[in-house]
């Protein structure tokens, strides 16, 4: 029992540690957003005919460098290309529509391509469409919560899970700020995994708990 008490003492503290150094890398650096949450430049190149995304990744690689790059086919017909990336200068999109015409035989004009620029995506945005689904879900949690474990006092478990809940996604946020994981695709899903795994612990932890006053009882 001393040993399970040291350990779970030492988790914790790793745990607490690892998320106050989160906070202060999210507030001095802040999280890093996959390419299409920031402010970027895009180039849209009508190709007119089937063309591998492969090649246009080459074309940008050698003319962009080791920018982060989304490339995409775009339009009903996907005979257009759509070049985004952190920065475009103008000199860049000229020598992508000289490569792109001389891979394709084509006769494109540079001047005829805009550069547009992509405004940056705030988090609250991104966070947005999922507040009221998890908000249902952690109530609905929180009551069944109460029902379930009231003979372990409601308020005490209700604090505790809502704590667990909160301390699990802090967790996560703090992992992503400090390992510099993309804000993008996977974060939701990662959110949801974390809130389902931190759920399970805590059934677990009060079953075992209501087990004990049982005995006890």
């Amino acid at each position: 029992m001393k040993n399970t008490s040291q350990k779970t003492k030492i988790i914790s503290i790793l745990v607490y540690s690892i998320v106050i150094i989160g906070i202060i890398v999210t507030a001095t650096v802040g999280l890093n957003f996959d390419l299409k949450y920031q402010e970027a430049k895009r180039i849209q190149i009508y190709i007119g005919k089937s063309f591998e995304i492969s090649d246009i990744k080459q074309i940008a690689k050698e003319t962009l460098g080791n920018q982060d790059v989304d490339i995409q086919k775009v339009e009903v017909y996907e005979d257009t290309v759509s070049i985004l990336a952190k920065d475009i200068t103008n000199e860049q999109k000229t020598e992508i529509v000289n490569k792109t015409n001389e891979k394709y035989g084509l006769e494109l004009s540079a001047d005829q391509i805009e550069i547009t620029t992509i405004p940056r995506t705030r988090g609250r945005d991104i966070i947005k469409p999922y507040i009221l689904p998890f908000a249902i879900a952690t109530i609905v949690i929180l009551v069944y919560m109460a029902i379930r474990y009231y003979k372990l006092g409601v308020v005490k478990t209700v604090v505790k899970a809502f704590a667990t809940l909160v301390l699990a996604q802090a967790f996560l946020l703090a992992i992503m700020a400090i390992t510099r994981i993309p804000i993008g695709r996977i974060t939701i899903p990662l959110v949801l995994a974390t809130f389902v795994a931190s759920q399970i612990e805590m059934t677990i932890q009060c079953e075992k708990l209501l087990k004990e006053k049982k005995e006890e009882e």
